[in-house]
């Protein structure tokens, strides 16, 4: 049993530049080691490509280890993500289930660059594939770090303001998984589920209501308490709705990168002592390091 308590300083949510990160699981880890990060998880999204590269650097660096990933649902006409924790990340109905997951973002990165095009920005989509690691997960904040760099925009926060949000020249729908499927991928591969920063969905208490409890009787146990994009009252509301629903709290920074993340890897508060911390419950699949 690789015990971790729970009070551990986990972070069990960043991206690599497997997806949307600009960093490599290795440096990741080395990062989340040198910030006092004792349990790590990488979570790109609708991939697992990069887990046995951050596995065998955590345990090379002493890190305990979760597998992870973040799923993109379609959920009352919105986009809501899944994070997916301690599953086992060769599991064929998951590795086939993100990778169609995935298959239409070529086509709609082809048509948010045509979109951009009509206000007068050429060529985006071959400025957006210079920043992505991985051509099958182009997504929206590629095209934002073209833009910042080409001069378009100040900074990506503009650009999503000013493009890449709905009613805007650059923003295109994808429908997603659903959240039924999300939530079986990962539980049959023997994880846990959780709703990632809830706070984010700006949806009516009727809403979030539907969301916990359609995840939940779909076999989802999870909710990020602590993320880097919650303010503190968040944090605190997400405390109370942990306990209300007896789901079991994560922590996760969400850190993509270090010149446009807010929070870095590590740099959480603690979850409060009422709560009951998702990795108790994933003890078992913990990887452990390897010295």
């Amino acid at each position: 049993m690789n015990t971790i308590h729970a009070l551990s300083n986990a972070d069990l949510h960043c991206h690599s530049k497997v997806s949307d990160g600009t960093l490599e699981p290795e440096a990741l880890a080395a990062r989340a080691q040198a910030n006092g990060v004792e349990l790590w998880a990488l979570t790109d999204h609708d991939e697992v490509g990069g887990q046995a590269r951050a596995i065998e650097a955590a345990g090379r660096l002493g890190l305990h280890y979760l597998t992870g990933c973040e799923i993109s649902v379609t959920f009352a006409g919105r986009v809501v993500h899944i994070v997916g924790l301690g599953f086992d990340h060769e599991d064929e109905a998951l590795v086939q289930g993100l990778r169609e997951t995935r298959g239409g973002r070529g086509e709609r990165a082809r048509d948010m660059a045509e979109g951009l095009a009509q206000v007068g920005i050429k060529g985006a989509y071959e400025g957006a594939l210079k920043y992505v690691g991985n051509p099958e997960l182009i997504s929206r904040t590629h095209f934002a770090r073209f833009l910042v760099d080409a001069g378009h925009c100040q900074d990506v926060p503009e650009v999503f303001r000013r493009f890449l949000t709905e009613g805007k020249p650059g923003f295109v729908p994808h429908r997603w998984a659903r959240l039924s499927d999300a939530v079986r991928w990962v539980t049959q591969a023997g994880g846990e589920a959780v709703i990632a920063h809830p706070g984010r969905y700006d949806f009516t208490p009727t809403e979030e209501y539907a969301l916990i409890t359609e995840f939940m009787a779909h076999g989802g146990r999870g909710i990020e308490v602590v993320t880097g994009s919650h303010t503190a009252a968040e944090a605190a509301k997400y405390t109370e709705t942990a306990l209300e629903f007896d789901l079991l709290a994560s922590r996760g920074s969400d850190f993509h990168s270090p010149d446009e993340s807010h929070t870095d890897l590590g740099k959480l508060a603690a979850l409060s002592g009422r709560l009951k911390p998702v990795w108790e419950a994933l003890q078992p699949r913990i990887i452990a390091p390897s010295h």
